[in-house]
């Protein structure tokens, strides 16, 4: 894993817990010599996770779409900065410059950005290893959902497996290096009962 992209808010939130654990990602990320690539923004906890990671000496990317330049005020001492015309082109720019993906605490487009990286692993576009930090329990709810789809037979448990998941930055850091990837994806026989 030499690259780390991060799933986070463009708020800090309301528990200042948030932000000490992208602080924690950023530097641990820096640290590591890897390269953090992000959204491109400089405010919330996305400019928490960048600023820590430059200030540790560590190589920081961000993708950002022209429409939100202005609105996620894009983060203008990063290593590279690339403005793209959409928010596909940015999902797929940071799909292709990263080994891993990291969802820290957000609201609903770190979700999607999450849901839809896991999904491509699910069907076997990619093999990258993907998680999140459960910060002070903050995907708690989320992770229990989780579990009730696969107890209802929506997801597998194989693909439920794939969800790398920590309380620490250190913690869900180790997951990712060490992640093995699925085989190949087994599909649901629809002539099973």
């Amino acid at each position: 894993m030499k690259s780390l992209c991060v799933y986070c808010g463009s708020s800090p939130g309301a528990d200042p817990a948030f932000a000490h654990a992208a602080r924690a990602v950023g530097r641990l990320v820096a640290e590591s010599g890897r390269t953090l690539v992000f959204g491109g923004g400089r405010v919330g906890l996305m400019g928490v996770v960048a600023d820590a990671a430059l200030s540790a000496g560590g190589k920081v990317i961000g993708v950002i779409p022209q429409a939100l330049m202005t609105k996620e005020v894009a983060h203008r001492g990063l290593t590279e900065l690339h403005v793209v015309a959409s928010m596909h082109e940015r999902k797929a720019m940071m799909a292709d410059l990263s080994d891993a993906f990291l969802a820290l605490p957000g609201g609903i487009g770190t979700l999607e950005e999450l849901f839809e990286t896991w999904t491509w692993g699910q069907l076997g576009l990619h093999a990258k290893p993907f998680g999140l930090l459960d910060v002070d329990g903050f995907y708690g709810p989320l992770l229990e959902f989780l579990d009730l789809q696969v107890e209802q037979r929506f997801v597998r448990p194989e693909h439920r497996a794939l969800l790398c998941v920590g309380r620490e930055p250190r913690e869900v850091l180790a997951q990712l290096a060490e992640f093995q990837p699925m085989q190949a994806p087994k599909w649901i026989d629809r002539t099973e009962t």
